[in-house]
């Protein structure tokens, strides 16, 4: 039960290592990396592969880490027994099963995404511990241990937020996405647009990347806003030499709004387009 990539995601070959060692200790693997480098597809890439179901739970600021494992909702049983239903006389009908439950006790093995962890509050990853090291836990309300049939593979995504507990990062194997480099870039464009002409993916990998060296830029683009930016260069209604034509001294690619998020960015390289445009 290897892990090689798929049709639809280019797994590097350290990539690749990192998710076949995890495989084989039994341990959750923690990624990180810039947002849209593909941790989250990972997971339904891996699942898609070993054709395993994926169990994914997103991961807000509010998340509390016993959400994962049940909710008890005495407010309902209060008032259910108010009005007289027989269901109070049942406590499980009050119990939510959360992700945890839900892949512990699914019958056949399966991929759980703990998606942006780092989300949460820091005690968040801590709550966990045992859950996830031992894979069963105990229910206060029906005085029964949940364990887990089959042990899911764990995924775990992190945009470095904020820093993990040393004691929760004992218990990962760790990887880090570095950011694609041409060749790679190059090999994930094709999956996602194989008809796409050659010359329109060099002019765009070659602005994109000057983007990205620019100093000071808050936001750099990502690779998944590099895709959608090429979604819209390959437009019907575009000229298909959009990008060669354009004015060399507008620091501002065309289309920009796919690749720059923030008006900080949008004013430094006007500013860069304003002082090239001088000193020509």
């Amino acid at each position: 039960m290897k892990f090689k990539g798929t049709d639809k995601y280019v797994a590097t070959d350290d990539l690749q290592i990192a998710v076949n060692a995890a495989i084989t200790l039994k341990r959750p693997l923690l990624i990180k990396g810039e947002p849209g480098t593909g941790k989250t597809m990972l997971a339904e890439e891996l699942a898609a592969a070993l054709n395993m179901p994926l169990i994914q739970w997103h991961i807000k600021s509010t998340t509390k880490a016993h959400q994962g494992l049940y909710e008890y909702d005495a407010v309902s049983r209060l008032r259910d027994s108010q009005l007289g239903d027989d269901r109070v006389h049942d406590i499980r009908n009050y119990i939510k099963k959360g992700k945890l439950w839900e892949a512990f006790t699914a019958d056949e093995q399966v991929v759980l995404l703990i998606d942006e962890i780092d989300k949460a509050d820091i005690e968040f990853p801590n709550d966990l511990l045992l859950e996830i090291d031992k894979m069963e836990f105990f229910v206060y309300e029906t005085q029964e241990t949940i364990k887990a049939k089959n042990r899911p593979i764990v995924v775990i995504t992190s945009n470095n937020e904020k820093e993990l507990p040393d004691a929760f990062l004992r218990r990962c194997f760790f990887h880090y996405i570095s950011f694609p480099d041409e060749a790679t870039m190059r090999a994930i464009i094709d999956v996602h647009f194989p008809d796409i002409q050659k010359s329109l993916v060099k002019d765009a990998l070659e602005i994109f990347f000057d983007v990205r060296k620019v100093p000071g830029l808050k936001k750099k683009p990502s690779t998944s806003e590099l895709i959608d930016w090429l979604k819209l260069l390959m437009a019907d209604s575009l000229p298909k030499d959009i990008l060669r034509n354009a004015d060399s001294s507008q620091a501002i690619p065309p289309l920009y709004g796919a690749l720059v998020k923030n008006e900080q960015d949008v004013h430094l390289l006007q500013r860069l387009a304003f002082m090239s445009r001088r000193r020509s």
